[in-house]
């Protein structure tokens, strides 16, 4: 039996201003020596469902505000966006220039003083973010809906390889991209059941869908999930959710993530709930293909719970997931054919699942702080500030030099027939960066670091510039994020998209 298939990559989705066109990882574990790396722009792309979506009506309020269990952040931040924005994922607008960012760029349409982003979580090509003053913003693909508001734009089609062809390199000529989408947008709750009073604490973004919390401690979601066969569903009735609905499962919520295509939500009792595709086996239980649907429901699974042992924090990889418990330990579950979970008894076996949490022995003891996974390799950072980094090696993602993984023991590094190193079994330290690491984010193949100095650091394939190191060249190494926008500035946060990165730092008070 060939090793799992998922056709759900941001990877691998068509849009109107970009289609990258690379093995993804689960891909390649059918076929892994095989390597493509091109990159084509066109402001065509096909939506699976081009339909105009009809104006919807407005909705009366009958939620009743609860009490008050989360406080949102407060503190304003810089955005520093990189990478891939040749679907306006970059939220830098239609100006020439915001197509391919070499490294870090202050996000002019998001500044501190006049917009304030407070918190913010790149999908797989589009962004979400919350304010000061309590607004959603989105921007990027809108193709199922994970903009949560009306994108539709009249203007024109622009052919991206002509226009690279044009002799007027005006940085501030049009690109030919939908403004509607390339700049950040408030989305449209006018159709939602929501409280008066409500605060948003935070928002989160997977492939094609996108949620947001509540002080009190509702989630909300929009867009879609997407599986094997192409669109999922959002929920067991709705296809696409265009705008946001509530999740009427979930109550007493302080914490969600996402990851491609399954959501986690954390309860205040610590029990967690997790619902979306279920074919990678990521919600922690068996969802029969008959009855698929079911895992569109959020439910609880395997993990422990009560005062002694329940679970305070929870991440996700693309296809896997994390939750640490009140003693320490990380539990992870999923998708496993590179080892990505941190579990290596069946990493790279025909049935690589982890279909319930177990406890990541390898890193018990350790202090995890931050973790996240990518598309089949993990990181996290402890407290004594290591970077620990395990799962697929052969595509720059690991961020330790070729000689260095093969003078591994073999009971570290898993080799394929060849005799080439593919998995890297135990979790290792990334040695390259310099200072004590605080923070930890990656998306499919690229991954970004903060330290508690305020420096980023990061690695791994860079086609589309999303390492910011200003090269699209694989960056093998860790290897320090350095120019003038961020040189000066002390980054306290990172999050990664499927072809692009942002990084932040606290802004001064207004």
């Amino acid at each position: 039996m060939a090793s799992p298939l998922c056709c759900c990559d941001a990877n691998l989705r068509l849009h109107v201003a970009t289609e990258v066109k690379r093995e993804t990882k689960t891909e390649a574990a059918a076929a892994p020596n095989k390597t493509t790396t091109t990159k084509a722009k066109s402001t065509k792309r096909k939506a699976e469902d081009d339909t105009p979506a009809a104006a919807p009506a407005k909705k009366a309020k009958t939620m009743t505000k609860g009490a008050v269990i989360n406080e949102p952040p407060t503190q304003r931040l810089n955005i520093y966006v990189f990478g891939e924005g040749t679907a306006g994922e970059l939220g830098l607008g239609t100006a020439k220039n915001a197509i391919d960012v070499k490294r870090p760029r202050l996000n002019p349409n998001l500044a501190a003083d006049k917009v304030g982003v407070v918190q913010l979580s790149a999908g797989g090509m589009h962004v979400v973010a919350l304010t000061h003053d309590n607004k959603i913003l989105t921007w990027g693909v809108n193709d199922q809906g994970a903009l949560g508001r009306d994108t539709t734009w009249e203007g024109g089609l622009k052919d991206m390889d002509a226009a690279d062809d044009d002799d007027d390199d005006d940085d501030e000529d049009d690109n030919g991209l939908n403004p509607k989408e390339s700049t950040p947008g408030e989305v449209d709750f006018s159709t939602s059941d929501i409280a008066d009073g409500t605060r948003w604490v935070q928002v989160v973004a997977g492939d094609s869908c996108s949620f947001a919390l509540t002080d009190d401690g509702f989630v909300y979601g929009w867009g879609t999930f997407r599986g094997n066969e192409g669109i999922f569903g959002f929920n067991p009735t709705t296809i696409t959710a265009n705008r946001p609905v509530l999740v009427p499962e979930l109550k007493k919520i302080t914490h969600i993530a996402a990851g491609a295509n399954h959501a986690l939500a954390l309860a205040s009792n610590g029990a967690v709930f997790a619902w979306g595709s279920g074919q990678q086996n990521q919600l922690g239980r068996r969802v029969v293909e008959r009855t698929k649907t079911e895992g569109l429901k959020p439910r609880e699974f395997g993990l422990p719970k009560g005062a002694k042992n329940g679970i305070v924090a929870i991440e996700t990889g693309s296809y896997h997931s994390f939750a640490i418990d009140k003693a320490g330990n990380v539990h992870a579950w999923g998708l496993n054919n590179y080892g990505e979970t941190g579990i290596p008894d069946n990493a790279g076996a025909d049935e690589a699942f982890v279909l319930k949490p177990r406890i990541i022995e390898a890193l018990q003891g350790k202090k995890v702080i931050s973790i996240k996974g990518g598309g089949h390799h993990s990181l996290c950072a402890t407290e004594d500030g290591d970077c620990l980094i395990w799962g697929r090696i052969d595509g720059g993602q690991i961020g330790i030099s070729e000689d260095t993984i093969k003078a591994m023991p073999e009971d570290k590094v898993k080799s394929d027939e060849s005799g080439r190193p593919r998995i890297l079994l135990v979790p290792t330290k990334v040695s390259a960066i310099e200072g004590a690491v605080s923070h930890v984010t990656t998306s499919s193949d690229h991954n970004i670091v903060i330290t508690k100095e305020g420096r980023a650091w990061s690695w791994g394939f860079s086609a589309n510039y999303q390492t910011g190191q200003g090269t699209t060249e694989d960056v093998e190494v860790a290897t320090l994020i350095d120019n003038t926008a961020v040189r000066e500035q002390k980054l306290n946060f990172a999050t990664a998209g499927g072809q692009f990165g942002i990084v932040t730092s606290l802004a001064e008070s207004p």
